[in-house]
């Protein structure tokens, strides 16, 4: 019989707030049995193996960060681009930083043949591009901008979070400099305005 007390939920629950403390990479399901106390064998009763499990806590996670988004940005003007563009930054830093390990789930894209992580992930992804809409940003331009501005913020917080600022500068005004910068950079281009793209380089041929 499973263990008296435990169900999916908690054992996702768990696994979560071990992630943080050890790291996605890290959390296994020994180390997550020897939480409960339990033989792994016992996990068993309540997911389908460790890809089951970190699957479980990505959903989670995706979960989390939309809501923290979305409760950011209840208290910005629709119209104001600007602020909200900064709550949504100031946002999705704290969460990466209060939940390294959570964090770390909700970096690799959902498979399109899971729904439940799919509809997570549309729904952090509608946040986004409703914030970008009030600077014009639809469509396949809006999907760029939500890639430069993840990559953006993603890049700040993987380095605060592993030590990589070390110069004698606040690291808050660094961030508030970042999502100036990007702030001013998230606009529509005009069509007819826009560079094209270099061609690929194709590699010389061999003599």
């Amino acid at each position: 019989m499973p263990r008296a007390g435990l169900n999916p939920a908690i054992v996702v629950d768990e696994a979560a707030r071990l992630a943080d403390e050890i790291g996605f990479d890290r959390l296994t399901l020994a180390a997550l049995a020897a939480r409960f106390r339990v033989a792994v064998p016992s996990l068993y009763k309540h997911l389908d193996g460790l890809g089951a499990l970190r699957r479980g806590v990505a959903v989670l996670a995706v979960r989390e960060l939309g809501a923290a988004l979305d409760a950011a940005l209840a208290d910005t003007e629709p119209d104001d681009a600007s602020s909200r563009i900064a709550a949504l930054a100031r946002a999705y830093r704290v969460y990466a930083l209060a939940h390294p390990g959570r964090y770390a789930a909700t970096i690799r894209a959902a498979s399109p043949v899971d729904p439940e992580h799919r509809t997570a992930s549309d729904a952090v992804l509608a946040i986004v591009l409703g914030v970008l809409e009030a600077r014009g940003l639809t469509g396949d331009e809006g999907i760029d901008a939500a890639r430069t501005l993840r990559a953006a913020l993603h890049g700040f917080v993987a380095l605060e979070a592993a030590g990589g600022f070390g110069l004698p500068r606040d690291v808050d005004r660094s961030f508030g400099r970042l999502v100036r910068t990007l702030d001013a950079g998230l606009t529509a281009e005009p069509a007819a305005g826009r560079p094209d793209l270099p061609a690929p380089v194709s590699p010389a041929p061999r003599r």
